[in-house]
């Protein structure tokens, strides 16, 4: 089947799109728009600099402190790939595949506007990584989230040079022979080009856009997993009614209070008289806390969206208007805030899940201790609430803003930086986090459904479980719990469920 193409223009890009370029393998091409653009911003960048004698920050001189040296006109060339090669100081762990591909997509849409004046095929080599699946090895430590994020672009960007390394074919291998490989040729950079490469908030907006669409993903499964503990615990329907969301009309709770609606009509369980008139609060005010939570999510993507179809490279070239800029536009503020605040609403999901997971343990109307027939002799789903309060736990400690701290770098020309590449690779721990407390919740709660029966719950919620109990049994007995969480988490990862 003829691998379906996706052309890079000025268009903003979306969620839905991103999401369908990755899961779908689609082919990057630019458009002609974007070639003629980017064309015209270079043409612009080689005239000003034949015509101008002073010096034009980034493009005929130092970076940062070293701002006021001036770089003669013949060694421009090897000023840039200095730069990337200065700046490769990325360290820690390796940032997962998916959000590398993501760098390569936003940076080349950032350059295909036509505000950075880099050479043409330096666009297509950024493609052609891409494309071919040729991934740098980038890590997670090393950017300020200020000047742009320069060290881990600096290695997503070594491999135009045929230095650093990449993953291909499954293996991390030199970049110098892949590139042999492909019968490329090292890109050799010319001016400024090696700013626009490094300068920009790539780093940070992949993991923000990475973290989102597993966000977007975690809140649905947040929903349905919680509507169905609500229902094995005996759980009242009264505080997910219409009316009492319509007197505090915060959009998400509006919305959570609707989603359980919908996900408990025709439950046998929900429908039958209670002999409780409360429920606890990790049941009674999920439509005020997901909700919540969804509204922070929404804010943080429309934040996100706009900075991944900006321009954050600097200087930036305006061709019409004959001006070179200097300016911030890398500066990851909007990014560090954000990615803090949606760590923080995300992490609030794991800890009202657990909540959840220790009631439906806890002996409480009707159900067995610990979910399991004979206990004593079995320690049924005791130590998966553990493992869910040590991750909660965890959580809390990565939601410690990053954005509140600055360090100055540059001997002091960098005096306040974001700290947002620090704020970006926590957001992600975190949401991988609560997908783990989900999982246990889940485990516990398709457990306790089989001790209500005959009683069943909604005809939606009775087909999720059975689409469950395909890849995770009920535990009759002791056995290795860890088996069960991992599947469940497998499940959620790859389940794409409609509501």
């Amino acid at each position: 089947m003829k691998q379906k193409v996706f052309k890079i223009s000025p268009v903003n890009l979306s969620f839905e799109v991103i999401e369908e370029i990755l899961e779908k393998d689609f082919r990057l091409e630019l458009s002609d728009e974007s070639v003629a653009l980017i064309e015209k911003s270079k043409a612009y960048l080689d005239k000003k600099i034949a015509e101008t004698a002073g010096p034009i920050y980034g493009i005929t001189t130092g970076f940062g402190a070293l701002c006021d040296i001036e770089i003669s006109r013949d060694d421009l060339s090897r000023l840039q790939e200095n730069l990337v090669l200065s700046h490769a100081c990325n360290l820690g762990p390796e940032v997962p595949g998916d959000v590398v591909r993501l760098m390569l997509l936003l940076k080349a849409h950032a350059l295909s506007k036509g505000n950075s004046a880099v050479q043409l095929k330096t666009v297509e080599r950024i493609i052609d990584l891409f494309n071919n699946r040729v991934t740098p090895v980038v890590c997670e430590q090393g950017s300020l989230g200020a000047s742009g994020d320069l060290a881990p672009l600096a290695m997503l960007f070594l491999p135009l040079l045929g230095h650093g390394e990449v993953w291909f074919e499954g293996k991390k291998q030199h970049a110098s022979e892949v590139l042999q490989h492909f019968g490329w040729n090292p890109v050799k950079l010319e001016a400024k080009e090696g700013l626009a490469l490094l300068n920009g908030t790539q780093f940070m907006s992949a993991h923000a856009v990475y973290t989102l669409l597993k966000a977007f993903r975690i809140i649905k499964q947040s929903d349905i997993i919680g509507a169905l503990s609500l229902d094995v615990f005996d759980g009242l329907i009264e505080p997910f009614l219409e009316n009492i969301q319509l007197i505090r009309p915060h959009p998400g709770q509006a919305q959570t209070a609707a989603n359980f609606r919908y996900l408990l009509e025709g439950s046998q369980l929900i429908s039958r008289e209670k002999s409780h008139i409360q429920d606890p609060y990790s049941f009674r005010c999920i439509p005020q806390v997901h909700g919540a939570v969804k509204d922070a999510v929404k804010y943080v993507a429309g934040v996100v969206e706009v900075e991944i179809n900006s321009v954050t490279d600097n200087p930036t070239v305006f061709p019409d208007e004959d001006k070179i800029v200097s300016g911030g536009n890398f500066h990851g503020e909007p990014l560090a805030l954000s990615l803090d605040f949606l760590a923080i609403a995300l992490s609030e999901l794991g800890s009202i899940s657990e909540r959840r997971t220790y009631r439906l343990i806890s002996g409480e109307r009707g159900l067995p201790e610990f979910l399991v027939a004979n206990p004593g002799l079995n320690s049924g789903f005791m130590i998966p609430q553990y493992a869910a309060a040590s991750i909660v736990s965890q959580n809390k400690q990565l939601c410690t803003p990053a954005s509140v701290d600055s360090i100055p770098s540059s001997n002091e020309q960098e005096d306040h930086v974001s700290m947002g590449a620090n704020a970006a690779t926590k957001a992600l721990k975190v949401a991988d986090n609560v997908q783990k407390i989900l999982a246990v919740e889940l485990y516990n709660a398709a457990q306790a459904l089989d001790f209500r029966k005959p009683l069943q719950t909604s005809p939606y919620l009775e087909d999720f479980v059975a689409q469950y109990r395909t890849r995770v049994a009920f535990v009759s007995e002791d056995t290795l719990m860890y088996e069960g969480i991992n599947e469940t988490i497998d499940f959620l990862e790859k389940g794409r469920f409609i509501m």
